[in-house]
């Protein structure tokens, strides 16, 4: 900008000078026709005062490059070499607009390049006490059951992943961790790696996404407990979009290694299917409902005592067939005082036995989860539920829990659970839970 201020400058006092010896001229000759002396004069007079332009922009040029190296060496970014001396034109053109110091261009480029490599990184603790007798439980009354950790990254415009690292009494496991390839034809979008089934609605929630301390008894009992169904393998997701509603169709192949499916195996293969239909009642209003389907190998599941001394064939399956359904309302002018969660799922197993005699056990829940104040929760919750291997055997319960969170990062909850068992005895339990959170934590599934 400097350099072309004093071009400017220049520029114009040549110009000016030379107009007044024209004019000074002109009203020195009495005739409109100059000599030639006096043309040759007024061309040499131009001769001499374009080179003192040329040597003044040239005294400019070199001040300005050394005080480009000066600042060059004080901030350590790049200097022209001294010996190079920039080519001027003698006539110049429009100048071109100013190009920002390539130290602060390489700064722009570090910052928004900074987080390229490295994924989003969130922990997320689940500590839970206990309180009350349980005659089927010997879980400690305090215990930090569960430090979830996540990276989540973009990898590329046509792939993210997931992975979640679970840390508990046990050790350290892969909970989930996944790639989703998401620009695949035909609106198709796949995953592969280790994953929780989409079956049902609870099975696909980690621990701190439940809204509740503990899980269903129908998934205790018939959906693998805390474990469920998650496993290694691929699943493939079909989008049909329609102006009424929104519906995913979802096939999925795993290795049959969970806690409901067990084979040593490489042949055998567990399958899950989903449907999902959602609908917008209205602008407060929706409800969204799913239709699942499992089958795998079951024969590493099946207690000995079943067997009747005789070794499992290799063709004893399970089927799990589910059912879910979700109301929510939330009302937009008062969206973050009030909202209301009802949910159900009922699911149906079909086991084969070494009797040759399957067994058909059912088991449901039903949960309703209401928002009264700005960031208090209350909550009911029912279950019914038989058990796998033997259907006569059928346990209910039914829990109450308040919910209060006092920031985005953590919340606080207490549920009072009773349960009463197939065997004809009964827990009553006081639960607290208090999760908290390290870093933003990517929204699971909806």
């Amino acid at each position: 900008m400097t350099r072309v201020s004093c071009t400017v400058l220049a520029l114009a006092s040549l110009m000016t000078l030379a107009g007044a010896r024209l004019a000074a001229a002109a009203q020195s000759q009495p005739s409109p026709v100059p000599a030639a002396s006096d043309v040759q004069s007024l061309r040499e007079e131009l001769t001499r005062l374009k080179s003192e332009f040329d040597a003044i922009r040239r005294q400019y040029d070199e001040r300005l490059l050394a005080l480009e190296q000066r600042l060059g060496q004080l901030t350590g970014g790049p200097s022209v070499p001294a010996e190079v001396s920039p080519q001027v034109p003698s006539d110049p053109g429009p100048q071109s607009p100013a190009v920002p110091d390539s130290g602060s261009q390489a700064s722009s480029a570090a910052g928004a390049s900074s987080k390229v490599f490295n994924p989003d990184t969130s922990v997320i603790g689940n500590f839970i006490g206990a309180a009350g007798r349980n005659p089927f439980s010997t879980e400690p009354p305090l215990q930090l059951t569960e430090a979830e950790v996540a990276f989540q990254a973009v990898v590329d415009p046509y792939a993210r992943a997931d992975f979640y690292l679970a840390a508990g009494p046990e050790g350290l496991e892969v909970e989930e961790g996944f790639i989703t390839f998401t620009a695949l034809p035909s609106n198709l979008l796949m995953k592969a790696g280790k994953m929780r089934a989409s079956f049902g609605k609870v099975n696909t929630l980690h621990t701190h996404g439940m809204p509740t301390v503990d899980r269903p008894l129908v998934t205790m009992n018939l959906v693998g407990g805390e474990e469920g169904l998650s496993d290694s393998g691929v699943s493939v997701s079909r989008l049909f979009p329609n102006p009424y509603v929104f519906l995913e169709a979802t096939g999925e192949v795993y290795a049959g290694r969970s806690g409901v499916f067990r084979t040593d195996s490489r042949s055998r293969l567990n399958y899950v299917g989903h449907l999902r239909a959602y609908r917008d009642l209205t602008e407060d209003k929706n409800i969204d409902l799913g239709a699942s389907f499992a089958l795998g190998p079951s024969e590493g599941l099946v207690e000995p005592v079943l067997l009747s001394d005789v070794a499992a064939p290799p063709t004893l399956n399970r089927q799990l067939f589910g059912i879910d359904a979700t109301f929510r309302y939330r009302p937009l002018r008062r969206a973050i005082y009030q909202r209301l969660n009802v949910r159900t799922e009922l699911v149906w197993s079909r086991q084969d036995q070494a009797s040759l005699v399957p067994t058909t056990a059912f088991g449901w829940y039903g949960l309703g989860e209401y928002q009264f104040a700005r960031r208090w929760y209350a909550g009911l919750r029912l279950d019914r539920s038989g058990r796998a291997f033997d259907p006569s055997l059928v346990d209910n319960g039914g829990s109450v829990f308040l919910t209060f969170w006092p920031t985005e990062f953590s919340q606080i909850r207490s549920q009072y659970r009773r349960t009463n068992y197939a065997e004809g005895r009964s827990a009553n339990e006081l639960l607290f839970q208090l999760n908290f959170s390290i870093g933003a934590h990517g929204a699971h599934a909806f």
